[in-house]
């Protein structure tokens, strides 16, 4: 992850949109202001730093050290986050934890083997919380989902550059990730969908493809300013404005064990 991630931190942190106030607030009421959240694959701290003004503590985990180190940058001087290289293979060690939250990062895992040891692993009442994606069109990352898309996909089948890299992606399997939580001991789901407008320039597109694993600066090696250049004269050759707008969905899956009595219905059908 170290290697895929390459040279991509500061892109992730700049240009990544983030989640919004409203996600970060329903997060924050879902879990409780007393609990201990771990973040898994925090990245550099997109909802971990925001979230840890809300909660007693988050335990931010993520393989990129790079990652880590800029999540330390843009959280300053909050006391109530604990920076920890790791990943979803390191789950029996981390200090103890309430909840989970993982954004953008569930793809990367062996979704039903970390669902498993998470039901091991978390107390009564624990919470499982998926950030993005929504099963419509609306990720900026999902193919063709926005206009800008036709025209980066373009330039990186010409510089051999695959969004399908991550094999265990839902992108890949098209198993999303609502259908494997469904199935796990976290089957008591709940929803929500957030959306916001947002308005892009050609600095600001070039910034979100360097910051996925795809296409960061590692995997362009001395490659990169040759695609930066033939990126931004594509991408201006069909928007000579400059500007796109996007309507970005972000879902919020939450799974929890089911209670008790809900359970022995359930057998007894």
């Amino acid at each position: 992850m170290e290697d895929l991630f390459g040279g991509a931190a500061s892109y992730y942190a700049r240009y990544r949109p983030g989640y919004g106030l409203a996600v970060i607030e329903h997060l924050a009421e879902t879990f409780g202001a007393d609990s201990r959240v771990l973040d898994l694959g925090c990245g550099p701290g997109t909802i971990a730093v925001p979230l840890a003004r809300r909660v007693k503590a988050v335990l931010a985990v993520d393989p990129a050290r790079e990652m880590l180190a800029e999540g330390r940058r843009l959280a300053g001087d909050i006391p109530t986050i604990v920076w920890l290289p790791g990943d979803s293979t390191m789950l029996r060690v981390l200090p103890p934890f309430d909840h989970v939250v993982m954004g953008r990062s569930f793809h990367w895992m062996d979704r039903r083997s970390v669902l498993a040891q998470l039901d091991e692993l978390l107390p009564p009442g624990g919470a499982v919380a998926l950030v993005g994606p929504v099963r419509h069109q609306g990720e900026p990352w999902q193919p063709d989902a926005q206009p800008w898309q036709p025209v980066e996909r373009r330039v990186c089948e010409e510089f051999g550059l695959d969004i399908h890299t991550a094999a265990t992606s839902f992108h890949a399997t098209g198993e999303h990730h609502h259908d494997v939580l469904a199935a796990s001991p976290f089957s008591e789901l709940e929803s929500r969908v957030f959306t916001r407008r947002l308005t892009w320039d050609v600095d600001g597109l070039i910034g979100l493809q360097l910051s996925y694993s795809y296409s960061s600066p590692a995997r362009l090696g001395d490659r990169l300013a040759a695609f930066v250049k033939t990126l931004r004269q594509a991408l201006l050759a069909d928007n000579p404005a400059g500007r796109w707008e996007q309507e970005l969905a972000t879902e919020v899956i939450t799974g929890r064990r089911p209670c008790p009595e809900r359970r022995a219905a359930r057998h007894a059908r």
